[in-house]
């Protein structure tokens, strides 16, 4: 880790990866709390799913913005940014280490770079969309969007209904694609200087891993948790969208189901999700370590430096 006081370190990677693991253990040699940058675990009730820190890894580091928002409440990469930016203050105030880590990495670079000034949100296009996509499916949605932002449906999955509908609002609002305002953004003016780290694993490796993970989650129940979210009225939280919510929600709501067919549906969305992770990093300056668990702690310090 770099001598400048300043800089902060960002443990990024594919979902399942070991993302926590590793960034509990930098926090342990560096002297570091960990600033999670992950989309679902900022909302309480989202437990198993979400892949949250056991209780021991939190009782070895101390983490922030886990359990931060009620299910239906908003949050998005702005306000992330902000509360970010503010941990990071208490952190630094200590004499600690930030460090950020998570896999939503729109938020990430957020916090990194700042967002692009595109046009706000507008609830009554955002309902027009969600009628188009009810009536006619997501990916009539995404063929709109291609058709005006193309650079942007190709990054975007159709099924990614929330980004999806953001990128076709933007150029709704303002006739200039979501694509535009970011390359005008640039995203080069750091509001952090970070260093980014990440887990070298090898496609297989990271395929098994996943599956492992899936299997544990349903293991531990992560069926009856979104079942008590439905009966709950919580359908409509935003993370009930995420990789494998919406998997479980759907077959709950289908009434019978296998639960290695549902584990495998899991698997193969959460395997499509780890590469559009990776595609994110292809052109970011990540120093990826290959198996940190096996290097003592002075390897480990001395790796990051």
């Amino acid at each position: 880790m770099s001598k400048d006081r300043s800089e902060i370190l960002v443990v990024v990677g594919p979902t399942a990866s070991g993302k926590t693991a590793l960034a509990v253990r930098l926090a342990e040699v560096l002297g570091g709390e960990i600033v999670t940058a992950d989309s679902v675990q900022v909302y309480r009730r989202f437990d198993i799913g979400a892949g949250k820190p056991t209780s021991d890894e939190r009782a070895r580091a101390r983490h922030h913005l886990i359990d931060v928002v009620e299910p239906l409440e908003p949050m998005d990469a702005s306000r992330f940014a902000e509360l970010a930016d503010r941990a990071i203050v208490e952190i630094r105030g200590r004499g600690r280490v930030p460090i950020v880590c998570g896999g939503t990495f729109l938020w990430v670079r957020a916090l990194l770079y700042g967002l692009a000034e595109a046009p706000p949100g507008d609830l009554a296009i955002r309902d027009a969309h969600r009628a188009v996509a009810e009536t006619e499916g997501r990916d009539a949605l995404h063929r709109r969007l291609a058709a005006v932002d193309p650079v942007a449906a190709e990054r975007l999955a159709p099924n990614d209904f929330v980004r999806v509908s953001r990128a076709l609002e933007v150029y709704e609002q303002s006739g200039v694609p979501l694509t535009t305002w970011h390359e005008r953004h640039g995203f080069r003016e750091r509001r952090h200087v970070a260093r980014l780290v990440g887990i070298e694993r090898t496609g297989p490796e990271l395929d098994g891993r996943i599956a492992a993970r899936t299997q544990a989650m349903l293991d531990a129940g992560w069926v009856d948790e979104v079942r008590a979210l439905l009966a709950d009225g919580f359908g409509d939280a935003r993370p009930m969208k995420a990789v494998g919510y919406r998997q479980i929600a759907e077959a709950l709501a289908r009434g019978v189901f296998e639960r290695d067919e549902l584990a495998a549906e899991i698997v193969r969305k959460t395997r499509v999700f780890a590469r559009r992770q990776r595609t994110w990093l292809k052109d970011e300056p990540v120093l990826w370590l290959a198996e940190p668990e096996r290097r003592s702690d002075v390897e480990l310090e001395r790796s990051v430096q």
